[in-house]
């Protein structure tokens, strides 16, 4: 049975404009004629489209599926008037990336490069809290979480967990610092150190470390969000506590030098995702890249 593209047409516009209400206003008919339309593109495809929360319409999982299709139809369509214009384009598959703040900017960028390098991707890419970004995996309009901290399996909503990479720890700092020798850990009871917040995987770690060796750390700062700690070190003239890929330009530059590495600490990178019927196949391509990297 050949898809109605009619049919298809009125979804895409209510998905966009948010309401039946609304899309009956911009295709200029009435609002019983958009949501008749939408029921037989549901009984064609076998699947419900959009759920009501209230008194909005919300996206299903084939909701969310059938609007990436059906704008890379209309996009299509759009690119065959151009071509035809001698404008031509290429056509593009859109991978939706959040990202909790706290997240290393730099681990972003080398995860996200290849996919950034490829004409036929668009990245959609949103940072938020946890909480945030969850809720929006959940409703299907997030692929993928990218976090520094794994999320605990919840029966209610089957997420997944992707350990991506493992990173060392080390104690860095600017270079005039280092010319007075560092000795782990019992100079950190005296000497000023960054450090990043409690809740953080990487911090309960380095306690833990300390804790054994009996010393209490002088703590200058704790920081959150690693562009800040980048910063604070790069400012401070203090010690700071990451992962040398967070401060990977500052050590390349030498604005920043690597005292000494930490034992038994890593900073660890992880892949959430939502069990689906329809998974977004660049997720896969994501988690394979991070795991096998390719040299160079």
């Amino acid at each position: 049975m050949r898809l109605n593209y009619n049919h298809l047409r009125y979804f895409w516009t209510v998905a966009h404009a948010g309401s039946l209400a609304a899309a009956a206003a911009r295709l200029n008919v009435a609002q019983s004629a958009v949501s008749t339309q939408i029921k037989k593109l549901e009984g064609q495809l076998g699947h419900a489209l959009f759920a009501r929360e209230g008194r909005t319409l919300v996206l299903t999982e084939a909701g969310r599926i059938a609007l990436d299709y059906a704008d890379a139809v209309f996009q299509t369509g759009d690119e065959l008037v151009s071509t035809l214009r001698g404008r031509p384009t290429a056509g593009r598959h859109t991978l939706r990336v959040g990202a909790i703040t706290t997240m290393s900017r730099n681990f972003q960028l080398w995860l996200l490069r290849s996919l950034m390098g490829r004409r036929d991707v668009h990245l959609r890419i949103q940072s938020g809290t946890m909480r945030e970004l969850l809720a929006h995996l959940d409703a299907h309009s997030l692929d993928v979480v990218l976090t520094n901290r794994p999320v605990p399996r919840d029966a209610a909503t089957p997420r997944h967990t992707a350990l991506l990479r493992e990173e060392p720890v080390s104690l860095v700092s600017r270079p005039e610092a280092a010319d007075t020798p560092l000795t782990f850990p019992g100079d950190l009871a005296e000497t000023p150190i960054v450090l990043p917040s409690p809740d953080s995987e990487m911090r309960a770690g380095f306690d833990r470390v300390l804790e054994r060796a009996g010393v209490r750390p002088l703590i200058a700062a704790e920081v959150d969000d690693m562009a800040m700690l980048r910063l604070m070190a790069r400012e401070s003239g203090t010690l700071a506590l990451a992962a040398p890929i967070v401060v990977r330009d500052e050590l390349e530059t030498g604005l920043l030098v690597e005292r000494c590495r930490v034992p038994d600490i890593t900073e660890s990178f992880h892949a959430i995702t939502r069990s689906r019927r329809f998974p977004n196949p660049l997720v896969e391509t994501l988690i394979e890249t991070a795991r096998h990297p390719r040299s160079g």
